[in-house]
């Protein structure tokens, strides 16, 4: 095995996973190595699973919408073809999202939000309290009004995860749980990737899909990306308790966002927290008190569901939340990260435009605006 044989990918999250199989199945490579300790984890296995460009959707952000409509449109034939490989399903759920308020001023920026959407050419249909409630029972008498995306959909996380680990068997990837501290190259192109042993992976193309933590892997991405952690409850509804909403649910609540999105047997996972900490990994009792706080406005029944699980990650956040996609500095290295709160929705564009970048093509169409090589200006 010569050295031009092999691609190295460093982070085995969802995008990772994804672009690792992606590059074996299209045969980019002679062997294709997935680098990460700890496989499966951080971000991606945190993640709400929320594929909502529209529900995302914030003024001043028009890039970010289109991006994120354009990996949505690629979802349905990425989940497919990882399924076929994999033998298994990835835990998409096409049931749609509800966009709530619970007070005046959240009702004004829902309508904002509507408004610029409508600008952009995103019909929206204002739904009042009664007209929710047909569709969700579960929602209180809090909420005043919100919109339903039908076609904002969701996908569970970890089946994902386990999806993309079988595809990427079964098309030879090499998994190693090693990890990585940088990227090596001799001042034109990559040569490796020096492992936290000491050790030297030899390559010429490497992939950095590694999160929060991509910026410390070559010079290239030092300052460009950041951690912004996130917090999130996975709860179930018990024998007792009313049944969860079937649709994913997004509300604004005195100004800060939750959501709920729905699992099979029962089962919510309730997010998000934003703050700029640091790669601090603690729940925090006054992020878990929010987001109690706040879902129970939005679905009062959730009081009752059984706690499972508490959890902190980190999202891998940008100066204008668009991600690194494509070529950056020497030649054979890939970015594929930044991916900030979009991470699952985008793992579809950031396949193609990875794939692209290691056939020697351009990144292909809205995946443009997020390329690595850009120059960046932060929004506002």
């Amino acid at each position: 095995m010569t050295v031009r044989d092999r691609l190295v990918v460093v982070g085995a999250g969802a995008v990772g996973s994804a672009v690792a199989w992606a590059a074996a199945r299209e045969g980019l490579a002679g062997e294709v190595v997935l680098l990460d300790p700890e496989p499966g984890s951080g971000a991606s296995r945190v993640a709400g699973g929320m594929l909502a460009p529209i529900s995302e959707a914030w003024p001043g952000e028009r890039d970010v919408l289109e991006l994120g409509a354009a990996s949505l449109a690629g979802w349905p034939a990425f989940a497919a073809a990882v399924a076929s490989d994999a033998g298994r399903l990835v835990g998409l759920r096409r049931e749609g999202t509800l966009q709530v308020a619970v007070d005046a001023a959240d009702v004004e920026d829902l309508d904002r939000v509507a408004a610029h959407l409508e600008d952009w050419g995103r019909a929206v249909s204002r739904l009042g309290r009664r007209e929710l409630r047909r569709l969700e029972p579960s929602l209180g008498p809090s909420v005043r009004a919100g919109f339903a995306v039908p076609d904002d959909l969701a996908v569970d996380n970890r089946a994902l995860l386990g999806a993309l680990t079988a595809a990427g068997e079964a098309r030879g990837v090499v998994a190693a749980a090693r990890r990585a501290v940088r990227v090596l190259d001799d001042g034109a192109r990559v040569t490796g990737v020096e492992l936290a042993d000491g050790e030297v992976l030899e390559a010429d193309r490497v992939v950095v899909a590694a999160g929060a933590w991509s910026a410390a892997l070559h010079p290239v991405l030092a300052g460009r990306v950041r951690p912004v952690k996130g917090e999130i409850l996975r709860v179930r509804a018990r024998r007792s308790s009313l049944p969860p909403p079937s649709r994913t649910v997004r509300a604004s609540v005195s100004g800060r966002p939750v959501y709920a999105v729905p699992r099979d047997a029962g089962r919510l996972v309730v997010g998000a927290t934003q703050y700029e900490a640091g790669f601090d990994p603690d729940v925090t009792v006054g992020g878990v008190r929010d987001l109690v706080a706040d879902v129970e406005r939005v679905l009062p029944g959730i009081a009752d569901y059984a706690l499972e699980e508490s959890a902190a990650s980190f999202r891998p956040g940008t100066d204008d939340n668009l991600p690194l996609l494509g070529p950056v500095g020497p030649a054979g290295l890939v970015a594929a990260t930044g991916h900030g709160r979009n991470g699952m929705l985008l793992v579809a564009v950031s396949v193609d435009a990875v794939v692209a970048a290691l056939r020697g093509d351009p990144v292909p169409g809205a995946a443009r605006a997020a390329a690595a090589d850009r120059s960046v200006v932060a929004p506002g």
